[in-house]
């Protein structure tokens, strides 16, 4: 008997027995991505997890649908609404994305 493959824990949906969530294997989905690419791209899932994703997902296209734009605007509002870092630490994180010359004589 085939076990499920989505599961949903504390509002949100996740592939089964992972941390992965639907979210992720939805919206590369949607990118035109194959499954064979999310399953590469996701390598703790295995290829028929990937597939159990997608059907789901298109089995209850307009519930993941709306629960996805809930997930956007819920995103959105802690985005728009978080404290702003510390000078210094976004300082920091600007830097260290700069390559770095290392130069020595």
């Amino acid at each position: 008997m085939p076990r499920e493959s989505v599961e949903q824990r504390h509002r949100n949906y996740f592939i089964a027995g992972t941390r992965i969530s639907l979210d992720s294997v939805v919206y590369a989905f949607r990118r035109g991505e194959s499954p064979e690419t999310i399953c590469l791209n996701f390598e703790l899932l295995r290829l028929e997890e990937v597939y159990g994703a997608i059907a789901y997902y298109l089995s209850n296209q307009s519930e993941i649908d709306a629960y996805l734009m809930r997930q956007s605007a819920k995103w959105a509002e802690e985005k728009r609404t978080a404290e702003p870092l510390p000078a210094e630490l976004h300082e920091r994180l600007t830097r260290a994305r700069i390559p770095r010359l290392d130069i020595r004589p």
